[in-house]
Order: C-alpha cells, then structure tokens, then sequence
C-alpha cells in the first residue's frame, strides 16, 4: 500500500466531510466549504472522525492516484479548518508593496506598477516588505505566491 494513501485523514471537531455519489467530496468548516470530485476509482469512506482511501487493485496508476486522493482531501480538511498562509518578501532597490482595499500593488523596477486584485478567498497582507498570503483554498493561493513578476537572478519576488 501507499505510505500516504493508506494513512486515515483525521477529521477535527467543527469540520464535516461527506461523500455524495461519483466520489464528490464536500468539505466544510469555520472558513469555508470545499468541494471536489476525486478519481471514481477510489473507495472513500467516513468512520469514526476519519477518512480513509482505499484503492482496488495495485496497478502503477491506482497507487498513484491512492496517495493523491488522500493528500487531496487532507489539503480540504486542513484548508477550511486552519487555513493556509505564505510569507513572501520583496529585496531591492526600489522594490516595494502596497495594500488599497483588494488591490495589491507591487512596485518591481517597471516603468509602471504592477497590480493585482485579491482572488475570492485570498487575502494579501502587507508589513513593510513582506506579503503575506493567506486562504483556505491552497491551489488558488500558491499561484499566486509563486507568479514572478520580476525575472532575475535573485531569487526573490
């Protein structure tokens, strides 16, 4: 078995997790709901505040896919009870961030700003010269973090 797949998903108090028909997995808690429909060929099952993934066969792509699964899940029931957050931090000369309403601007060594508007469920929050990143939806925040705007050597935003 899977070393990731075959571990339960532990399900904290003020979070529930359902599983509807063709594998669609409905997450919700104190920050939001989720909902994501996983690989049909999956077994997922809710027992005792835990899920767990069971897969049919040891195919190459059924282990695969067990692990996924379960990380899947994990990364939902983690996401709506805790949230996720990155730091990021502009160096530079010149280099600066600033926060208007949802509007986050980045001043990067462009002839112009460059500005970008918080996704439904993001927030971006400024201190000096570090962004921090915050969401319950990781797949929508780390693009975001991970978008360079400025192409150098480097390394940073």
């Amino acid at each position: 078995m899977s070393r990731i797949g075959r571990m339960p998903v532990v399900i904290p108090a003020g979070v529930t997790v359902t599983v509807a028909e063709g594998n669609k997995v409905t997450v919700k808690g104190s920050k939001g709901t989720l909902e994501k429909v996983l690989p049909a060929e999956m077994s997922i099952k809710v027992e005792d505040g835990h899920v767990i993934v069971s897969r049919p066969n040891d195919l190459k792509k059924m282990k695969a896919l067990h692990g996924l699964t379960r990380t899947l899940i994990h990364n939902m029931v983690v996401g709506v009870s805790e949230g996720f957050e990155k730091v990021l931090e502009v160096n530079g000369v010149g280099y600066k961030a600033a926060k208007q309403g949802k509007k986050l601007t980045l001043s990067l060594g462009y002839s112009h700003p460059v500005e970008m508007t918080d996704p439904e469920g993001l927030e971006a929050v400024v201190d000096g010269n570090k962004i921090t990143v915050k969401g319950y939806r990781q797949g929508k925040s780390w693009p975001i973090c991970c978008r360079n705007q400025r192409k150098e050597s480097s390394g940073t935003l």
